[in-house]
Protein backbone atom coordinates (compact mmCIF):
# COMPACT_ATOMS: atom_id res chain seq x y z
CA UNK A 1 0.00 0.00 0.00
CA UNK A 2 2.85 2.35 0.87
CA UNK A 3 4.54 1.68 -2.45
CA UNK A 4 1.31 2.42 -4.31
CA UNK A 5 0.83 5.63 -2.33
CA UNK A 6 4.39 6.69 -3.16
CA UNK A 7 3.81 5.92 -6.84
CA UNK A 8 0.52 7.84 -6.73
CA UNK A 9 2.24 10.85 -5.13
CA UNK A 10 5.02 10.67 -7.69
CA UNK A 11 2.55 10.55 -10.57
CA UNK A 12 0.52 13.40 -9.11
CA UNK A 13 3.61 15.60 -8.81
CA UNK A 14 4.67 14.69 -12.35
CA UNK A 15 1.17 15.51 -13.56
CA UNK A 16 1.34 18.86 -11.79
CA UNK A 17 4.70 19.64 -13.45
CA UNK A 18 3.29 18.73 -16.86
CA UNK A 19 0.23 20.91 -16.29
CA UNK A 20 2.49 23.82 -15.32
CA UNK A 21 4.50 23.34 -18.53
CA UNK A 22 1.29 23.21 -20.54
CA UNK A 23 0.10 26.43 -18.93
CA UNK A 24 3.43 28.08 -19.75
CA UNK A 25 3.13 27.01 -23.38
CA UNK A 26 -0.43 28.32 -23.54
CA UNK A 27 0.76 31.61 -22.08
CA UNK A 28 3.60 31.71 -24.61
CA UNK A 29 1.14 31.32 -27.47
CA UNK A 30 -1.01 34.14 -26.13
CA UNK A 31 1.96 36.53 -26.12
CA UNK A 32 2.48 37.50 -29.80
CA UNK A 33 6.07 38.61 -29.09
CA UNK A 34 7.26 35.27 -27.74
CA UNK A 35 9.47 33.04 -29.84
CA UNK A 36 7.07 30.11 -29.50
CA UNK A 37 4.11 32.21 -30.67
CA UNK A 38 6.07 33.55 -33.64
CA UNK A 39 7.12 30.05 -34.68
CA UNK A 40 3.55 28.81 -34.24
CA UNK A 41 2.06 31.60 -36.32
CA UNK A 42 4.74 31.20 -39.00
CA UNK A 43 4.05 27.47 -39.16
CA UNK A 44 0.32 28.16 -39.35
CA UNK A 45 0.86 30.67 -42.18
CA UNK A 46 3.09 28.24 -44.04
CA UNK A 47 0.47 25.51 -43.63
CA UNK A 48 -2.22 27.77 -45.09
CA UNK A 49 0.03 28.68 -48.03
CA UNK A 50 0.79 25.02 -48.69
CA UNK A 51 -2.89 24.16 -48.56
CA UNK A 52 -3.66 26.90 -51.08
CA UNK A 53 -0.85 25.71 -53.35
CA UNK A 54 -2.08 22.12 -53.02
CA UNK A 55 -5.59 23.21 -54.01
CA UNK A 56 -4.21 25.13 -57.01
CA UNK A 57 -2.12 22.14 -58.10
CA UNK A 58 -5.07 19.76 -57.73
CA UNK A 59 -7.17 22.04 -59.94
CA UNK A 60 -4.37 22.21 -62.53
CA UNK A 61 -4.04 18.42 -62.42
CA UNK A 62 -7.75 18.04 -63.12
CA UNK A 63 -7.48 20.50 -66.03
CA UNK A 64 -4.56 18.57 -67.49
CA UNK A 65 -6.42 15.29 -67.10
CA UNK A 66 -9.38 16.65 -69.09
CA UNK A 67 -7.01 18.06 -71.73
CA UNK A 68 -5.19 14.72 -71.96
CA UNK A 69 -8.49 12.87 -72.43
CA UNK A 70 -9.42 15.26 -75.25
CA UNK A 71 -6.05 14.71 -76.91
CA UNK A 72 -6.45 10.93 -76.63
CA UNK A 73 -9.87 11.17 -78.33
CA UNK A 74 -8.38 13.31 -81.10
CA UNK A 75 -5.55 10.81 -81.53
CA UNK A 76 -7.97 7.92 -81.92
CA UNK A 77 -10.04 9.90 -84.44
CA UNK A 78 -6.91 10.84 -86.41
CA UNK A 79 -5.70 7.23 -86.39
CA UNK A 80 -9.06 6.10 -87.80
CA UNK A 81 -8.97 8.86 -90.40
CA UNK A 82 -5.40 7.90 -91.32
CA UNK A 83 -6.47 4.26 -91.72
CA UNK A 84 -9.34 5.34 -93.98
CA UNK A 85 -7.09 7.53 -96.09
CA UNK A 86 -4.47 4.80 -96.31
CA UNK A 87 -7.04 2.29 -97.55
CA UNK A 88 -8.39 4.85 -100.06
CA UNK A 89 -4.86 5.53 -101.30
CA UNK A 90 -4.28 1.79 -101.79
CA UNK A 91 -7.54 1.48 -103.70
CA UNK A 92 -6.53 4.39 -105.92
CA UNK A 93 -3.26 2.73 -106.81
Amino acid sequence: VTALQDEKNSLMSENEIMNDRLDQLDDSLDDPNSVVAKKYFNAQLQLEQLQEENFRLEAAKDDYRVHCEDLEKQLIELQHRNDELTSLAEESR
